[in-house]
């Protein structure tokens, strides 16, 4: 599943060739999404401006002067640009937005997990969005926010970081990642670490999560190419997806669990 710095990625390849354009028309090709696509896409899109690309969490929104389009990918979801009267749609291109100028940004998502959404209010207080945790690359994410949230809790520390109600577009690979980086043990109870621990967390969750999208962004060229797919980048990952294998910094092999319904990696030695 494409997690924050995919998503971010995304909404950098795509911002340059959508904002200033103006929509000439919707085409929706599957309505049955991960939710309905809402029909007051294809009515009232068409003739607004796109002025803005952002990401909140997991989500891209793609602003006019007084709506936006919420865009999530979904397990397998991927966005590109192309002519409008280019490439013919495949089974799983299920949504395009035509702009004036004959380019289209086109929606793939195989598994149709993904969603189109509408918002003709602030897209923040969207019920998919209004209940997001911090997001973890402002500035206002520290060790401290951490420990607060940490107190007295008994459920692990991955699951903390994980939590979109705290911490927005944590997932899985880049939670694994950064306990690793922060010499945490992932299944470690939230309210049996140190404020000190949460700083060196925090530091590491940032600096994994903007290593990410430093990598991706190699990428952004493929935005305009055949599959406009960033896939999971060039990093080096530490942990995830290397069960049994030795561990980079103590050569122990590392271990994998299965908790929370996520597949948990790390070193028995080098995380406490």
């Amino acid at each position: 599943m494409p997690e924050l710095p995919e998503v971010e990625t995304t909404r950098r390849g795509i911002e340059p060739h959508v904002v200033g354009k103006t929509v000439s028309r919707v085409i929706v090709r599957q309505r049955r999404l991960r939710w309905p696509v809402p029909s007051a896409v294809t009515r009232l899109l068409p003739g607004q401006q796109i002025i803005a690309v952002e990401r909140r969490a997991k989500y891209l929104l793609l602003r006019t002067a007084t709506h936006c389009v919420i865009i999530h990918l979904g397990m397998s979801g991927s966005l590109r640009i192309l002519p409008a009267a280019g490439e013919t749609p495949g089974p799983h291109d299920h949504f395009e937005m035509v702009f004036a100028d004959d380019s289209a940004l086109r929606f793939r998502d195989p598994r149709r997990f993904g969603a189109i959404l509408w918002s003709s209010q602030d897209p923040l207080r969207h019920p998919r969005l209004a209940n997001a945790g911090l997001e973890p690359l402002s500035a206002e994410f520290d060790g401290d926010y951490l420990y607060r949230h940490a107190r007295h809790k008994r459920r692990h520390v991955k699951a903390l970081i994980m939590d979109s109600r705290k911490l927005a577009g944590v997932g899985n690979i880049y939670a694994n990642e950064a306990l690793f980086a922060a010499g945490i043990h992932p299944l470690r109870q939230a309210g049996r670490i140190s404020r000190q621990r949460y700083q060196v967390l925090a530091t590491a969750i940032k600096s994994t999560l903007a290593q990410a999208i430093e990598c991706g962004g190699s990428s952004i060229r493929d935005f305009t190419g055949t599959d406009g797919q960033p896939g999971y980048f060039a990093l080096q990952f530490k942990v995830y997806g290397r069960s049994g294998e030795p561990c980079p910094r103590c050569t122990a092999p590392i271990k994998n669990v299965y908790a929370n319904q996520r597949n948990t990696f790390y070193c028995s030695k080098c995380q406490t």
